[in-house]
């Protein structure tokens, strides 16, 4: 209980009592450098009460955070809870790393492993089909024609967005190919296991070959068409691939990578498959931190708008973030997930999220969740450690803090 009153003080000093204005009012974009990110990105803060919050229930989110923390769960973690484009919570607890006792700030980066399926790769397609540059029904050999063999001319930019183009899940591509080119040309080639549409498969080598259409249709490299299409016009100083040096003492550690690269992972993608891509791929390699993702995930709350940039069109965001049903029962959107339904008890969205709402998970312990029924978004980023790869602890964690954050909202139609 007074752990839960200092979090609920701090919580109060910490929210200027500024009243919520109607629209998102940000601060000036400014461009992607190599400089340390600055503290000041995301979307303003006022107090949880103003945004429909019990303050104290709210806070009471980041106390089970410090408790999961102290128990061994993951070294340290930053919740961030807004609506209507504000902050709500913005909560760093715990430190960096095992061996790193710093504290967490709100600025700290981390891997988002696979929230890099749904920031990067599928915001840029859905800007790609705005464009009239890419089409979801269109086969994936009109963009990628190396993508070959038997049942292949059937599969979709939809079916790799919902996950349902028979390809398998994952592949060794860093033991099996010893270039990126080497390693794409393995995924273009790899057989179906299913016909496109039958079954859903939730596919990193589906994402890879996402990656290589959206890149041929765009005429550059993934990340540097995020860096000036999405991060730069948006004002995110902390969202990239491939981080420089200068960030590292920004950046929690992973792990010790004991199958790949043999060494302590700060800074480099976690996922090997994404780390023999050179760190850039459209299933994992982006980083950031959660003010960042605080005005990303205003932006689609906003119909892809954010300030004066209209990122995306609003019916083609609704379009992408409603579920497909591709195969029947998949609760896939286009790129994103939904919740279960009915809740399921391991569902990183909870329990009490809206049938509206989108979201994704990363391995690392990251998760982003979007509620347009009530504006609302949670973001968790973790760095939880995987020796084993066997630590279940971050799928109950998540469950629970997005209902936690659920039973403050006393005030829905705020």
């Amino acid at each position: 209980m007074r752990a839960l009153a200092a979090l609920a003080g701090v919580l109060a000093a910490c929210h200027a009592a500024t009243p919520p204005s109607p629209s998102p009012s940000p601060s000036p974009s400014r461009p992607a450098s190599d400089g340390v990110p600055a503290g000041d990105a995301g979307v303003p803060a006022v107090p949880p009460a103003a945004l429909g919050f019990d303050s104290a229930r709210l806070a009471g989110a980041a106390a089970y955070l410090r408790a999961e923390v102290d128990s061994g769960a993951f070294p340290g973690a930053v919740l961030a809870v807004g609506r209507h484009g504000r902050l709500a919570l913005l909560a760093p607890v715990g430190h960096y790393g095992a061996d790193d006792p710093r504290p967490v700030e709100a600025r700290t980066v981390y891997d988002l492993a696979s929230l890099t399926k749904v920031v990067t790769l599928t915001t840029a397609c859905m800007m790609l089909v705005d464009a009239g540059k890419l089409a979801l029904d269109a086969p994936v050999r009109r963009y990628v024609p190396e993508f070959g063999g038997a049942g292949k001319e059937r599969v979709t930019i939809r079916h790799l967005l919902t996950h349902s183009s028979g390809l398998p899940g994952w592949l060794p591509l860093f033991r099996e190919a010893a270039t990126r080119d080497a390693a794409l040309a393995l995924v273009d080639t790899t057989p179906l296991e299913a016909a496109p549409g039958t079954a859903f498969v939730y596919s990193d080598l589906g994402a890879i070959v996402l990656m290589q259409a959206v890149e041929r249709v765009a005429g550059e490299r993934l990340d540097r068409f995020a860096a000036a299409r999405i991060f730069r016009p948006l004002g995110l100083p902390a969202t990239r691939y491939l981080p420089p040096p200068s960030w590292r003492p920004l950046i929690a550690p992973t792990e010790l990578d004991t199958a790949f690269r043999h060494r302590l992972l700060r800074g480099e993608v976690h996922d090997e498959n994404a780390g023999r891509l050179e760190g850039v791929s459209g299933h994992a390699g982006l980083f950031s931190n959660a003010l960042d993702l605080s005005r990303f995930a205003a932006m689609l709350l906003n119909g892809g708008s954010w300030d004066t940039v209209q990122l995306v069109r609003s019916e083609t965001v609704a379009e992408f973030t409603r579920r497909q049903n591709l195969p029947p029962g998949s609760t896939r959107a286009l790129g994103w997930d939904t919740p279960d339904q009915p809740p399921d008890s391991d569902s990183s969205a909870g329990s009490q999220l809206s049938p509206r709402a989108f979201g994704h998970t990363g391995f690392t312990g990251t998760s982003l969740w979007l509620d347009p029924d009530r504006d609302l978004f949670i973001i968790l980023l973790t760095n939880r450690v995987n020796p084993t790869r066997a630590n279940n602890a971050i799928r109950r964690v998540r469950h629970h803090v997005a209902d936690l954050v659920a039973d403050a909202l006393t005030d829905p139609e705020l």
